[in-house]
């Protein structure tokens, strides 16, 4: 037998955005590193802002496959005045049986 060669689908920006803000309906989805809290702080940005632009937000920078395989892409929305981008990674989750 020979090697069989796996390749990834990759979500186009349309299906990408569907899916977060699909996630997004739901808090519980939605995590956010260390590093992303200490900058909300620094810029006054709050979680119902970053909510509300993974919800209502538009791509501003392509989805993408990282090394590990996640989706990323950056989200953009204008929010109480305050233009807010928001960081996304999809994680891939494996369910247990």
């Amino acid at each position: 037998m020979g090697m069989i060669n796996v390749i990834p689908i990759r979500l186009n920006d349309a299906n990408a955005l569907r899916t977060v803000r699909e996630l997004a309906t739901d808090s519980a989805n939605v995590y956010v590193l260390s590093h992303a809290k200490s900058r909300m702080r620094q810029r006054s940005i709050t979680f119902k802002q970053v909510l509300c632009c993974l919800r209502s937000g538009h791509v501003c920078e392509s989805a993408h496959l990282d090394i590990r395989g996640d989706v990323r892409l950056t989200m953009r929305h204008l929010n109480a005045g305050d233009e807010v981008h928001v960081a996304v990674a999809l994680k891939k989750v494996l369910k247990e049986k």
